[in-house]
């Protein structure tokens, strides 16, 4: 059990931890993001190096690192829970892998996205400087909880388009889901654990975004055009 969560740490964490719009920006542009607007590694920064497309593809594969994350998570965690039933049938596989029950399953998958987000923020290939982690958790909340996303999706949606604030709608975006996830999944995958470890999540995107939120309270965050 215990190699079975350092694999998903490790392979989740060097999945976030690709810096996928510096890298971007370096290959075509020559230029170093970092460098540029707020010095962000993240879609909203590449924007402002000035090419869409570059930000629109930094967009779509934070997502999907933060996407397959999860979804290795939940296929490694389901592959061993099967192994062990083979391995021990009947009430031998009742008593030694009682651990492994969905419920576990689905921790191991919260653990994942977690990691893959602290691997986007804190990435090993720059200083351990990264981004913001808004993209990477939502192609890993995606995948951990579909329904629930969908919800802070539409609320992401109506606070942009009210206020013209991205970082406002990413805020309250990051602070609503573990609810959602409280009210939408059964209670196998509402645990305390795996609350604490979503919510961590959504801490961890909302004090990233410590500037936005003093220039808000400040009215000096810029808008969306």
């Amino acid at each position: 059990m215990a190699k079975l969560v350092l694999i998903i740490v490790a392979v989740s964490y060097l999945l976030g931890s690709i810096p996928f719009g510096y890298l971007l920006v370096r290959i075509f542009r020559g230029e170093d993001v970092r460098l540029s607007g707020s010095g962000n590694i993240g879609a909203t920064n590449v924007a402002r190096t000035g090419s869409k497309r570059l930000a629109i593809a930094t967009l779509l594969l934070d997502a999907t690192k933060g996407y397959a994350a999860v979804m290795f998570a939940f296929w490694i965690a389901n592959w061993y829970r099967f192994s062990l039933r083979r391995q021990f049938p009947g009430t031998v596989y009742d008593t030694r892998s009682a651990v492994m029950t969905s419920h576990t399953v689905f921790l191991l998958a919260a653990l994942a996205a977690f990691v893959a987000i602290l691997g986007h923020v804190f990435t090993v290939w720059l200083h351990f400087k990264g981004g913001k982690g808004v993209a990477t958790a939502a192609g890993a909340f995606i995948a951990l909880a579909p329904r629930a996303m969908l919800v802070v999706f539409v609320l992401f949606v109506l606070i942009v388009a009210l206020t013209r604030y991205v970082s406002l709608g990413s805020i309250v975006a990051a602070a609503a889901f573990p609810l959602c996830v409280w009210w939408l999944n059964p209670a196998e995958r509402t645990s305390a654990p795996i609350l604490l470890l979503i919510a961590a999540s959504s801490v961890l995107i909302i004090v990233r975004h410590k500037d936005n939120i003093g220039r808000l309270l400040a009215g000096t965050e810029n808008r969306l055009r």
